[in-house]
């Protein structure tokens, strides 16, 4: 498996754009709160934006790890709920050192550790960041809920107190800054200031190596599969109380 860290572009199939993925490893497919608090149970607090969306979810408007909207926050692998020094397979929780390994979230057996499989193709609460961090009703969304997002604001390149991000506005005139925070893989960070990427909860079954995240560059944005072991941004949703 190659190891070094290369651009990949992709078309975002919902918005017909070219636009570049965090990386690649062989066969990678491709500002207005409502309250605070964390509900019980998180080490963190958040706060949350309504956007008037038809499910009625909420969204955090800053990323985990960050006290303002244009901070990056942390970044972390899919399905960890810690941030560590170095992004790869061979420190990726649910694998046994390689991408066609997988001990957790494996839907082929090819991709499984001694041919594993569990069929789990959703996060368990147990094992999304935003719950272990904020407490109970936050989880990450599930790209489902990204795409709900998409479909249901305006979204603008913009730079918010200097830093470059993509702007979402909704109807009720509400609104939702994203940086462009990058990703890590190794002990650096890529395309910080250029391109966003940001985890679901939801595996790329096709190939249970990635999982689906939300992702943009100043051009355009998309849904694509991203490497599990990459390490991204989250940005958490809640349903309203």
């Amino acid at each position: 498996m190659k190891k070094t860290f290369k651009m990949l572009a992709l078309v975002a199939m919902s918005a017909g754009l070219l636009f570049a993925a965090c990386g690649k490893d062989d066969d990678d497919k491709n500002d207005n709160p409502t309250g605070g608090g964390n509900g019980g149970g998180g080490t963190e607090s958040a706060e949350w934006v309504d956007l008037g969306l038809p499910s009625g979810l909420l969204w955090a408007k800053c990323n985990l790890g960050a006290t303002s909207p244009e901070e990056p926050g942390d970044y972390y692998a899919w399905g960890e709920t810690e941030t560590k020094s170095e992004y790869n397979w061979s420190t990726y929780k649910y694998c046994n050192g390689d991408y066609d390994q997988l001990t957790k979230y494996c839907n082929k057996s090819s991709y499984g550790y001694n041919g594993f499989t569990d069929d789990l193709t959703t996060l368990q609460a147990a094992d999304d960041v935003a719950t272990a961090k904020l407490g109970n009703g936050a989880r990450i969304p599930t790209a489902d809920e990204w795409r709900e997002l998409i479909n249901n604001t305006t979204s603008e390149w913009t730079t918010q107190n200097g830093k470059y991000g993509r702007k979402f506005t909704a109807t009720n005139g509400n609104s939702l800054f994203l940086p462009a925070a990058g990703c890590r893989w190794g002990s650096e960070l890529y395309y910080a200031g250029e391109s966003g990427y940001y985890w679901s909860s939801s595996l790329y079954a096709g190939y249970p190596r990635s999982a689906w995240d939300f992702r943009f560059i100043s051009g355009g944005q998309g849904m694509g599969g991203g490497n599990r072991g990459y390490g991204q941004s989250v940005r958490p949703v809640r349903s309203a109380r």
